[in-house]
């Protein structure tokens, strides 16, 4: 006998465990089974699980499980990704406790203590992955430093060279003046900071007491310009455009051009232009031909190109050392507080130096045309749709992909420079010896690129290298390309878009069928979770305290395409809830005697309400299949959750509670079957979405099972399973009891009254189903009796339409129906008023251009809240006689 309650953590362990020592998630080449492949997005080896993961695992393995059940060679491949900046940070701030710096040990050495630290703390988010029920190949599992994908890495940056779409090349990046290197747009965070605009004035050559204003955030910036843009139709400048100014502090003549970057509208209309420090400026300045002026170091200190005064400072140093200068020379018109968004780095926190340097780069628009034209003509698609247009904007306009890096952890670039700065790219360094050779004629002396490979290169490679690319190996044959990437709409750009271009570059094929684009995991108020608000639930402790199960049924329930989920922990209390109430309807069936009977096929059945539930079950079935194959996964865990615990629960079990206690020996064996046929088909159809309970109930309720659930078929149903006579018929019983139990909770009737109900105009089958199931609903609704209406409609009754049918419920005596209407109508007037007070904010331009989105969205929740409660109490008070 089951115990009386269902404990999660003793339950969750030893079922995975069993799992994983039974290579129960195992892909296999060698079946006959359609392949199924999910690529695992690598987590970061030095992550851990917080909720934006526990949705994305909880989806994968939802469809994972699923199709394994359905029986095609499901292949969930795992990973985890060397996360270049993170990891080295770990490790360095691990050394700094003793004192030292990576440079204390060297590059070899410090390498060694990162894998070190990978060996010993590493493997913490697939530990937790573990717990989340996540059933990928683990023995498969692959780490984007591997020797296997070391080796794709070099191939591709070796071929992709040779093809001339690797160069080198001086552009701006971002720069990191702590880590001491460029970083990715991914890497940088904006942040908002109450800063100054200052004007400086500009003295016209040969034109004395004459000058043009400039606005700028970053006077420091100013000893590096190269020119100033004016717009070519703004009258106020055409007479300047092509004329020199000569530029404070520093003397050096520079050029007014005109170029439509400048916007008369803003500021004076003219803009300083400093190439080497602004990627806008550096655009302009290409664009008219403007000198590219680096004046900072990588600690964005000032370099020997600026005047000497200012050599060595540190950048803000300077700043206040070139405003007070100006200000002496009367060159400082005025300056404004001003609020601006200003780049940092996301791991360093300090403000990010666009910085002119050699850098390798990717011919991203070349590889991006193939990839573009791949999600047109629908080889791939998106999921929901509009996230196609996000891609598009994107690739249409992508720029250089900066792929070089300047720390130690990562895939070294395999380049290798002559004495004279000549470069060989080759995959080993014996092959860049030997091009050497042939260029120099002799042998010479060679020093590897320093630089390390931006982490999403690799993982740009993740669908085909943990198949064995370059090799050609059976996996790579059978699981490319893969079905369905399942990830967060912030990287669509930054890996998915990446990897649509090296996929299709290299295997000629796109990586993916399909990319399922996830919202993100809010708090209940709609608000981005952050340390710093205090608002983040951590999904281990949501598993301690409430189950796994219930974690992942409530994110599952709440994945509605396109809407972020505002997670409140009562919501998944709510679904710990619905795992109780399955574990107590399956000890409710072991006392009723209701055994799985092996070989049991419900067909032939007797009892109406037995065929009604088998054929409930096969519609239910079917919505959950159907709606996870649309990645509606909300609408999955709907159907199934209103099935279980609504029709089979709720119903069913209700409805033959007379049959088990009564004298029909026939009757009670059929239904005790059926009840416990019905079950094992609810425990497949939970199973991808609660999967620790389900493999639980599995094994209890019949321990002499050969198969585990995780490897059970998924349920198919013959189309003649559903009978629609019984259907019909039981659904009019439920209808009538939800009916009644409604116009009693409306008019707040006692909850143990027993009332009378009335059927006006009830036709012959009505009455059929009622002369049939009188009991039933006498109990279930909690009537005195229920009979057809003999003549006129009491008063004081309340009433309510099923079908040809009309519900009376005479209330004299128990419930004043004018007090019911008084209070009805103020309920009403209430919520009106609720209504249009939100009407009047939301229809405010002000309101809506200053207000949060998520200040928007819960206005507008609240609105459809309050018009569902307006609605329900006017349906109440017309259901209200006379």
């Amino acid at each position: 006998m089951l115990e009386k309650t269902y404990r999660p953590a003793e339950v969750e362990e030893k079922h995975y465990r069993l799992w994983e020592e039974s290579g129960a998630f195992a892909a296999d080449p060698r079946s006959n089974g359609k392949p199924y492949t999910i690529m695992m997005p690598p987590p970061n080896v030095t992550g851990s699980l917080h909720m934006g993961h526990a949705l994305t695992f909880t989806i994968q393995d939802v469809l994972t499980r699923y199709n394994r059940m359905r029986r095609r060679d499901a292949l969930w491949q795992p990973g985890t990704d060397h996360a270049g900046i993170a990891t080295q940070m770990v490790v360095e701030r691990n050394l700094a406790k003793d004192g030292k710096t990576r440079h204390d040990f060297g590059r070899d050495a410090f390498i060694d203590k990162v894998w070190e630290w990978k060996a010993e703390s590493g493997g913490t988010i697939t530990r937790q992955l573990r717990r989340l029920g996540a059933s990928p190949d683990w023995p498969r599992e692959r780490f984007t430093m591997d020797e296997g994908l070391s080796r794709a890495v070099r191939k591709v940056f070796v071929e992709l060279h040779r093809q001339g779409l690797i160069y080198k090349d001086k552009r701006l990046v971002n720069w990191d003046p702590k880590l001491h290197t460029a970083i990715s747009d991914l890497e940088v965070e904006q942040k908002e900071i109450k800063g100054n605009l200052w004007h400086f004035r500009y003295p016209i050559d040969g034109e004395e007491g004459r000058f043009i204003t400039v606005a700028t955030t970053r006077p420091e910036t100013m000893l590096g310009d190269t020119g100033v843009a004016v717009h070519p139709e703004d009258e106020r400048y055409k007479d300047l455009i092509g004329k020199m100014v000569r530029l404070p502090l520093v003397g050096r003549l520079i050029p007014i051009v005109g170029d439509e970057y400048a916007d008369p509208a803003t500021g004076s209309g003219a803009v300083k232009i400093t190439p080497a420090h602004d990627f806008n400026d550096f655009e302009v300045g290409k664009r008219c031909g403007l000198e590219q002026i680096n004046i900072m170091d990588r600690d964005a200190r000032l370099n020997d190109n600026v005047p000497e005064a200012y050599r060595g400072l540190d950048r803000y140093e300077a700043r206040k050392k070139i405003v007070a200068e100006l200000e002496a020379l009367e060159l400082l018109e005025k300056i404004e507080p001003h609020t601006h968004m200003v780049p940092h780095g996301d791991r360093s926190g300090v403000a990010i130096e666009p910085w002119l340097t050699d850098q390798w780069y990717v011919d991203a628009a070349t590889l991006a045309k193939p990839a573009i034209e791949a999600v047109e003509t629908g080889k791939t698609v998106f999921v929901p749709k509009q996230w196609e247009n996000t891609y598009f904007e994107w690739m249409r306009n992508i720029q250089p992909w900066c792929i070089s890096r300047q720390i130690w952890w990562g895939h070294q670039i395999p380049a290798w420079y002559g004495p004279d700065g000549a470069f060989f790219v080759e995959e080993t360094e014996e092959e860049a010896r030997a091009a050497a050779a042939t260029h120099y004629g002799r042998d010479v002396e060679l020093t590897r690129d320093q630089d390390v490979l931006d982490t999403w290169f690799s993982s740009a490679l993740w669908p085909f290298s943990t198949l064995g690319w370059p090799d050609q190996t059976p996996e790579l044959d059978r699981y490319y390309p893969t079905d369905v990437l399942v990830t967060g709409f912030d990287i669509i750009f930054f890996w998915v878009a990446r990897m649509m271009m090296m996929g299709l570059h290299f295997m000629k094929d796109v990586p993916f069928r399909t990319v399922y684009i996830h919202a993100l995991v809010r708090d209940e108020k709609g608000q981005k979770m952050s340390k710093s608000k205090g608002n983040v639930i951590d999904p281990l402790e949501i598993i301690d305290q409430y189950g796994t199960d219930a974690l992942r049924f409530t994110l599952s329930a709440m994945a509605a395409q396109g809407r972020d989920i505002k997670l409140a922990v009562n919501r998944v209390e709510g679904y710990r809830n619905f795992a109780t109430k399955l574990w107590n309807a399956a000890r409710y069936c072991q006392m009723n005697g209701c055994e799985p009977v092996a070989g049991y096929q419900p067909v032939g059945l007797t009892q109406t309400v037995n065929r009604w539930i088998v054929g409930s079950l096969a519609d239910a079935a079917k919505k959950v299949s159907e709606s996870i194959d649309a990645y509606k996964f909300n609408e999955a865990a709907g159907a199934a959750y209103q099935f279980t615990w609504g029709s089979f629960c709720d119903w069913y079990m209700e409805f033959t509670k007379p049959i088990l206690a009564g004298t029909d020996e026939a009757a009670k064996a059929e239904t005790r079957a059926t009840t416990a046929w019905v079950l094992d088909q609810i425990l497949h159809i939970l199973h991808p979405l609660m999967p620790f309970i389900t493999e639980e109930l599995w094994e209890q309720l019949s321990p002499a099972r050969a198969n585990r659930l995780i490897s059970a078929e998924w349920p198919e149903f013959a189309a003649g399973i559903v009978d629609p006579a019984a259907r019909d018929e039981m659904d009019w019983v439920v209808r009538l009891i939800t009916s009644v139990r409604s116009m009693r909770s409306e008019m707040n009737v006692p909850p143990a009254a027993q009332i009378e109900l009335k059927l006006k105009d009830p036709n012959g089958i009505s009455l059929q189903r009622l002369d049939t199931h009188r009991d039933l609903i006498l109990r279930m609704a909690r009537l005195s009796s229920v009979e057809p209406l003999q003549g006129d409609v009491p008063k004081s009754s309340v009433q309510a339409v099923l079908d040809e049918t009309t519900l009376v419920l005479p209330l004299e005596g128990i419930v004043d129906l004018d007090k019911e209407k008084a209070r009805l109508s103020k309920e009403i007037d209430k919520l009106a008023g609720e209504i249009r007070k939100i009407d009047a904010k939301l229809s405010n331009e002000q309101f809506v251009a200053k207000a949060p989105e998520e200040v928007i969205e819960e206005q507008r929740e609240r609105r459809e809240a309050a018009d569902q409660a307006r609605d329900k109490l006017q349906k109440a008070l017309e259901m209200l006689a006379g």
